[in-house]
C-alpha cells in the first residue's frame, strides 16, 4: 500500500451536489467527472450489493479516464426490508414511498469506493445507516414534499434538511453517510491510496 507521503489528485466520480458538498468539507481540491454507468438493479440482487457494485463500477469507470487520480465513486439505496427503494423522481412514487416507511426502521446502504488506476488500487466499503421513521400522516407527508421536493434523494428525504423532522432515530458509525457519502470511510481509503489530508 502506498504511503501517503505525497498528495495524488482526487476527482469525485459523481453528479450528487450532496456529496460534492461533503467532499468539500476535507478542503482538499478536487475535480468531478460524471461516471457513464447504467444503474438498473440486477434481479435479485440485494440493496447493500447494489450499492457496493454500482459505487466501484462508477469509480472504475472515471478512473479509465483519469488513471493518475484517485476517483472517488459512491452509490446509496434505501433499504426497506430486504428491498431496495431508489430515488422516487416524482412527487407522487414520493408519497408512496414515505407511506410505505412510516413507522418503519429503514437501512441507508451507502457505499464508497476509491480507485487508482496508475497503480491498480482499489477499494470499497459499505456504511449502514440504521433510521427509524415516525408514523406519518398524509398531510405531513404532503407538506414535507412541498416544502422540500426530495425527489432526487433514496427514500424521499433529506435528512439534513426538514426531513429530520419526519424520523424517530439515526443510528450510524459515520455520520455522513446518510447525506450521500460516508466521509470518515473515504478519508481511511484516500490514505490509503496515497492522499495527503492533513
Amino acid at each position: 500500500m502506498p504511503h501517503p507521503t505525497a498528495s495524488r489528485r482526487i476527482v469525485l466520480g459523481s453528479s450528487s451536489p450532496y456529496r460534492r458538498e461533503l467532499l468539500a468539507r476535507l478542503r482538499v481540491p478536487f475535480d468531478v467527472d460524471l461516471p457513464d454507468v447504467d444503474e438498473t438493479p440486477r434481479p435479485g440482487e440485494m440493496p447493500r450489493d447494489i450499492a457496493m457494485r454500482l459505487a466501484i463500477e462508477k469509480a472504475r469507470a472515471v478512473a479509465r479516464k483519469h488513471p493518475d487520480a484517485a476517483v472517488i465513486g459512491s452509490d446509496q439505496v434505501a433499504d426497506l426490508d430486504g428491498e431496495p427503494i431508489g430515488k422516487p423522481g416524482t412527487h407522487e412514487r414520493a408519497v408512496l414511498q414515505l407511506k410505505r416507511m412510516s413507522g418503519k426502521v429503514v437501512i441507508f446502504q451507502t457505499a464508497v469506493a476509491v480507485v487508482c488506476a496508475q497503480t491498480g488500487f482499489e477499494q470499497v466499503d459499505l456504511a449502514s445507516v440504521r433510521v427509524t421513521f415516525r408514523s406519518l400522516g398524509d398531510e405531513e407527508i404532503e407538506n414535507y414534499l412541498r416544502a422540500e421536493q426530495p425527489y432526487d434523494c433514496a427514500g424521499s428525504a433529506r435528512s439534513e434538511g426538514l426531513g429530520i423532522a419526519l424520523l424517530e432515530s439515526i443510528d450510524s458509525d459515520d455520520p455522513s453517510a446518510l447525506v450521500g457519502l460516508p466521509l470518515i470511510r473515504t478519508c481511511r481509503m484516500l490514505r490509503t491510496a496515497g492522499v495527503r489530508l492533513l
